[in-house]
């Protein structure tokens, strides 16, 4: 698509995707983005990211808001008083960036592209997991292509070599290919035979059928979409005669934005798009950070840290079952099966 838009005003931690060298950006990150995340996130790690398993650690008395899953009925029954388990969560796991290359990727209307956007949050998310002895890997999607694989690896050496991944030219493709995602996300699911964090990058702009395909990670991972957007893929301004070319195929048209039914066809489209787009991740199960190339960076990871908060509140009980509160009253008749009040 040609340049349309003028580049939008940067703020601090919005780095734009410039020629600067790995390192150069990954320490650029460090400095503006990760020193503020950590006086925010210390000592909440786990509501950024979730281990692969649980140990038994204690017992103890339940309390109201426990989840009633963990009761143990068994010490229950000894102690005449309701129990839960307690378990300490691994810190250990594997993360995977299954990031989508394609050509619609490389589209920005302002100072920095999608892949720019995307380069940015792997580098700190990447550098976050790694940071707590957590290995990263990644796939690499280029539309009429083999699958490329960084096999996991821990450290800051690992994060860097994901970055050079990201900035490596694209192979060669079969002439004509449309980006397929669920090539991406089933190679992803044959790949990753242990449960693993999985973070799907791309604007997913796709051949349909990727949906049932994510749904399918999503039952056996930890799934988290991260959206990839540019504000002129939704609203066209009113500058005149604009050519616009399709990143992938390479055909151009020449369209009239100073026609005011044509911008609304435009924007009617795009909304369609976007409601179908939602309805996808719905049935998917799956949770989405929207990620814009005119956002700011800080406060994408903060809607993410958010995000994640709320997850798992939502996962926990809001009332006492009146089974338990039988229990808890002294009442050791058989206990029912407890279901919410």
């Amino acid at each position: 698509m040609a340049d349309t838009a003028p580049a939008s005003a940067g703020a601090t931690t919005r780095p734009a995707a410039s020629g600067a060298s790995p390192d150069a950006l990954l320490r650029r990150l460090e400095w503006t983005v990760m020193r503020r995340l950590d006086g925010l996130l210390q000592g909440d790690y786990r509501t950024l990211m979730r281990g692969n398993g649980l140990d038994l650690a204690d017992l103890r008395e339940y309390q109201p808001g426990d989840d009633v899953r963990r009761i143990d009925w068994n010490v229950t029954a000894r102690m005449t008083v309701p129990h839960v388990r307690q378990y300490q969560e691994e810190r250990e796991m594997t993360a995977w960036f299954l990031l989508d290359l394609t050509g619609s990727v490389h589209f920005g209307s302002g100072d920095r592209t999608k892949l720019g956007v995307a380069e940015a949050v792997v580098a700190v998310l990447a550098r976050l997991l790694t940071r707590h002895g957590n290995k990263v890997g990644a796939l690499l999607y280029h539309a009429g292509a083999p699958l490329a694989v960084l096999p996991p690896g821990a450290g800051r050496p690992q994060v860097l070599a994901l970055l050079k991944r990201l900035r490596e030219p694209a192979p060669a493709a079969r002439a004509g290919s449309a980006t397929d995602l669920a090539a991406l996300l089933r190679g992803a699911d044959a790949l990753t035979r242990r449960r693993a964090m999985v973070f799907v990058v791309s604007d997913f702009i796709s051949e349909p059928g990727w949906a049932d395909a994510l749904g399918r990670l999503a039952r056996r991972h930890e799934v988290l979409a991260l959206r990839l957007y540019d504000p002129l893929e939704m609203e066209l301004p009113d500058v005149g005669l604009v050519t616009l070319a399709d990143a992938e195929t390479g055909e151009q048209l020449l369209v009239d934005t100073e026609d005011p039914g044509f911008r609304e066809r435009y924007e009617a489209l795009a909304a369609q798009a976007e409601a179908e787009l939602r309805d996808a991740f719905a049935r998917a199960g799956v949770d989405v950070l929207e990620l814009a190339t005119d956002d700011d960076l800080m406060a994408a990871l903060l809607r993410f840290v958010a995000l994640r908060r709320q997850r798992q509140r939502a996962a926990l009980p809001r009332r006492m079952p009146a089974a338990i509160k039988a229990l808890a009253a002294g009442n050791m008749g058989a206990p029912a099966v407890p279901a919410a009040a």
